[in-house]
């Protein structure tokens, strides 16, 4: 893709203080875009993980506080905006079997107030974020975009709502909408929520690692890679209304993922496995493989990065940022 593509390009980005949408901000502004970043409200003016971007970058960077629960918000959010990337949603699995319905009304309902405000405002393309979550254990693998959908929890229910609204708005109004459906997407700033970061901070802070199940296989993709195919389906002719896989086309189980970080960091650790940090048994989705091959003729897009390099880069990150990791607190 050309460096200045989204040169000038006036872009709305949602849930832009989480881990992917940060590091989308930031490549926005580094191709020169005029960024509004819309970010959940609370009394602290906390801006998520925004606030690890550059200063001289973030300073780019218009900040718009609000609740994609809000339609209000949303609208005035969207105005005078060209390019739509929604990623504003609640995605901790553990925490959508405990709260169901804050889940469902933000991931559902919010997205359909983003498509109608899309709708009013007539953006040029609305770029929609998808799980891998929403296929469920693979019924066969690698996995494409015509592998059924099975709701294995309320957030992949929720996700499900949204992918489904998401496209009966362009089938009923003709909205230019793009599905991106990363799968396991890691790298600096993740929260140990996640499996790469609770290894990794686990076992930078001490000698154990408490883990889930570790037989589950996932395909991990480095952010920049997920990035970057989110800036592809925002600027791509002719796909409007697709969906496209976003993974390495490769799946390592969470136990070989301990032996890779340890290789890394030259150290032995004790495995403990703890109940409280493995899903119910029929939620439990035990494979993710993607088969990547749509993105790949449609948007020009592959995955650049390694498992090994994008695990070193994460591995400095968190070494730098220790103290921002709760050791060995389970996050939901």
């Amino acid at each position: 893709m050309e460096q200045d593509i989204y040169k000038n390009v006036r872009v709305l980005v949602t849930g832009a203080g989480g881990f992917i949408a940060s590091h989308l901000v930031e490549q926005l502004v580094i191709k020169g875009a005029l960024v509004r970043a819309f970010v959940r409200y609370n009394s602290r003016g906390d801006i998520g993980l925004l606030r690890f971007i550059p200063e001289e970058r973030l300073n780019q960077v218009e900040i718009y506080f609000g609740d994609l629960r809000d339609y209000d918000a949303v609208v005035s959010a969207l105005q005078d905006r060209d390019v739509v990337f929604h990623l504003g949603a609640l995605i901790a699995i553990p925490y959508s079997y405990l709260h169901p319905r804050e889940v469902v009304e933000t991931n559902v309902l919010g997205t359909l107030n983003v498509l109608q405000a899309c709708r009013e405002n007539r953006v040029a393309r609305l770029v929609h974020t998808s799980t891998s979550e929403v296929y469920g254990t693979g019924l066969y693998t690698p996995m494409d975009e015509k592998h059924p959908l099975h709701a294995q929890s309320p957030y992949a229910a929720s996700k499900i709502g949204a992918d489904k609204l998401v496209e009966s708005f362009y089938c009923t109004y003709d909205l230019p909408v793009v599905t991106i459906r990363p799968f396991n997407t890691f790298g600096p700033r993740q929260s140990s929520r996640a499996v790469i970061p609770t290894i990794i901070s686990q076992a930078l802070a001490g000698e154990k690692i408490r883990i889930g199940n570790l037989t589950t296989k996932r395909d991990f993709t480095f952010v920049l890679d997920t990035v970057r195919g989110f800036l592809l389906a925002g600027e791509a002719p002719g796909v409007e209304g697709e969906t496209f896989n976003l993974g390495t086309g490769k799946a390592v189980t969470v136990g070989e993922l301990i032996e890779l970080v340890v290789q890394i960091l030259g150290k032995e650790v004790i495995i403990e496995q703890q109940q409280e940090r493995f899903r119910p048994e029929k939620s439990e989705v035990m494979r993710l493989l993607s088969d990547f091959s749509k993105a790949q003729e449609r948007l020009g897009w592959s995955p650049e990065w390694s498992l090994s390099a994008g695990i070193n880069q994460t591995v400095e990150w968190i070494r730098e940022h220790l103290s921002h990791y709760q050791i060995p607190r389970y996050q939901r």
